[in-house]
């Protein structure tokens, strides 16, 4: 724990983020995220090996002739199947947030102190933006790089208000 969110968050809170985070460690959220971003690299380097293929060595015989007209939906699927796979990988992210979310909600049995936690921390970091990159975004309880996620799909965490809301059955402007 941070000092941090020692000063923001009262005991109940802070109960209701290690929850969280214990959630995390009980759904084996670790493994499953390094087999999703296996899996998601395996997919990138195959495309990688896909291109130095058309590049050196092309498809079919010696004659350009004999070479079939499969070029571009190969050259898509070289730019398609890598971004395909990060949006896999980001929406496994997201989902396992819920997972944890609903995990700690459920071992603390108070789901309105995350909720609760969660609020004071978005409007915390929309006052004082966290120190992040798109290598370490995962890391966090919410949401650290703001403004750059398209309409949530390049997130790793999902919004606020949609926990907020799976937390306690209500949208989040009435749990304040």
């Amino acid at each position: 724990m941070t000092q941090g969110i020692l000063n923001l968050l009262n005991d109940e809170e802070l109960e209701g983020v290690l929850a969280h985070e214990l959630g995390h460690v009980n759904n084996r959220d670790i493994l499953i995220s390094s087999v999703t971003a296996t899996l998601a690299g395996a997919i990138t380097m195959l495309a990688n090996m896909a291109k130095w293929g058309m590049i050196f060595g092309g498809y079919g015989g010696r004659d350009r002739e004999d070479r079939g007209g499969g070029g571009l939906a190969a050259l898509l699927m070289l730019i398609v199947a890598p971004i395909a796979a990060m949006l896999i990988q980001l929406a496994v992210s997201r989902s396992r947030e819920y997972q944890a979310d609903a995990s700690g909600a459920h071992l603390t049995g108070n789901p309105y102190a995350l909720a609760s936690a969660l609020q004071k921390l978005d409007a915390y970091s929309r006052r004082l933006p966290m120190q992040a990159s798109p290598s370490t975004a995962h890391l966090f309880i919410i949401q650290p790089l703001l403004g750059m996620n398209l309409g949530n799909l390049f997130s790793t965490h999902p919004p606020i208000a949609k926990r907020i809301e799976r937390l306690t059955g209500r949208p989040a402007e009435f749990n304040q």
